[in-house]
């Protein structure tokens, strides 16, 4: 197995990191990863060097990436025109519909690298961005398509929060953000940790891009939303395969009930495969060569 760190430009001219494992023999196919929101990066994880190993075991290259989200506040290089300049980004800044400008820009880089046929991985919110990317790009090249602990975030505030204190930040980012602060950081009675107006209103907005798994509105009725409930998730038409662990502390203590809750929203479609793994937690710990395996034996 080889291994060569990239770095690429987004469309809007940011500057990522990647790593390309690669098999052995010489493949076209390769499967990127998306990681989720917070503290995440994909340099700090072991699952990356696991499944990029089962991966290139199997004839497939991996390419695991720090998108615009990485860290809670990271400082990113930004091109123009050949001037470098610093931006700030990081999950505290980032708007989850900017996750079509790195997965482009990562399948751009790979088809240059000689590949043709593309998986993508998602993790947390990495499978919120999966979505996400497929609602907006209906036809890209991606062949196949895991989702791993998908979030609901914009419940987990809810329940957090309560429905008063829920409303009176939706309102209140919604204000700073028409009055041009979008990008001030809100105070800690809203977060704990550092998170901008727009990130917390994109986040928490139930009619919005991030809300594609609305587990908690779902099983107690909360009419958060006018938007149909799944309506993202159950356009996808391409093989999916949907894996939750069965700990993941944040499916409300029911994760077969959410499970149930996706499996209903496309009973009548015959793309989808889900699994539940026993014993595993949101991020799979202790369980990721499990996790690797089955990952490995859908793709193939």
């Amino acid at each position: 197995m080889g291994l060569e760190l990239l770095h690429f430009l987004t469309t809007d001219k940011l500057r990522l990191p990647g790593l390309l494992y690669k098999p052995d023999k010489k493949t076209k196919v390769v499967a990127i990863y998306l990681h989720g929101n917070g503290t995440a990066s994909v340099v700090y994880s072991p699952f990356m060097n696991i499944l990029g190993k089962k991966l290139t075991e199997n004839g497939i290259s991996f390419f695991p990436f720090n998108n615009r989200g990485a860290h809670l506040v990271k400082s990113l290089k930004k091109i123009q025109n050949g001037v470098e300049e610093r931006v700030v980004y990081g999950t505290a800044y980032e708007l989850i519909k900017e996750c079509i400008l790195d997965i482009d820009a990562a399948i751009n880089l790979l088809i240059t690298k000689g590949f043709n046929k593309f998986f993508l991985i998602g993790e947390s919110t990495g499978a919120n961005k999966i979505v996400v990317y497929q609602n907006y790009k209906q036809k890209n090249p991606v062949s196949r398509y895991v989702l791993l602990s998908g979030g609901d975030d914009t419940g987990l505030y809810y329940k957090e929060y309560g429905d008063k204190l829920f409303k009176k930040v939706l309102n209140q980012c919604k204000e700073m953000i028409k009055k041009g602060k979008g990008t001030n950081l809100v105070p800690k009675y809203i977060s704990s940790y550092p998170m901008s107006y727009q990130s917390i209103y994109d986040t928490i907005n139930p009619e919005g891009d991030y809300n594609i798994f609305p587990f908690n509105n779902d099983m107690n009725k909360l009419n958060l939303s006018k938007k149909p409930l799944f309506s993202e998730f159950a356009k996808m038409k391409k093989p999916t395969l949907v894996i939750y662990g069965d700990k993941d502390e944040y499916c409300y203590g029911d994760v077969k009930k959410c499970v149930s809750l996706l499996q209903a929203s496309v009973s009548k479609k015959r793309n989808f495969t889900f699994k539940i793994v026993p014993g595993a937690d949101h991020g799979f710990t202790g369980k990721e060569e499990e996790l690797a395996k089955n990952i490995v034996e859908w793709l193939t």
